[in-house]
């Protein structure tokens, strides 16, 4: 079921519309002036990258950007990656705390195990 994303020819108005059939896309109109004059957008994609596939693609010595910063994911990755390099095994309670810390950064002072 894609949401298309489209731009009325008429009135220039972008908008997204789901089609839950191909049949269905014919029927499309513009929210704004209800024309049927449409052009298709290329919208952006999203997908998954596995845990595994980030820390193999991290380097801890690479600039950062401010959005590395603001992405929890990201929170103990350079330990993860120093400790594969190293041969070490950081163990299910490391995972534990950084899942609880990626959950709710703000929440790690407020805890004391």
């Amino acid at each position: 079921m894609p949401l298309y994303e489209y731009q009325c020819q008429a009135c220039g108005r972008e908008f997204q519309y789901l089609v839950l059939k191909k049949e269905d896309e014919a029927d499309v109109r513009c929210p704004g002036c209800k024309g049927g004059d449409l052009k298709k957008l290329v919208s952006k994609v999203a997908y998954h990258v596995s845990e595994q596939d980030r820390l193999s693609a991290f380097e801890p010595n690479f600039p950062k950007d401010d959005a590395f910063y603001k992405d929890t994911r990201n929170i103990g990755l350079q330990a993860k990656k120093r400790a594969q390099q190293m041969g070490v095994d950081l163990g299910s309670g490391f995972e534990t705390k950084l899942d609880r810390l990626r959950t709710d950064p703000g929440k790690v002072f407020d805890e004391t195990d």
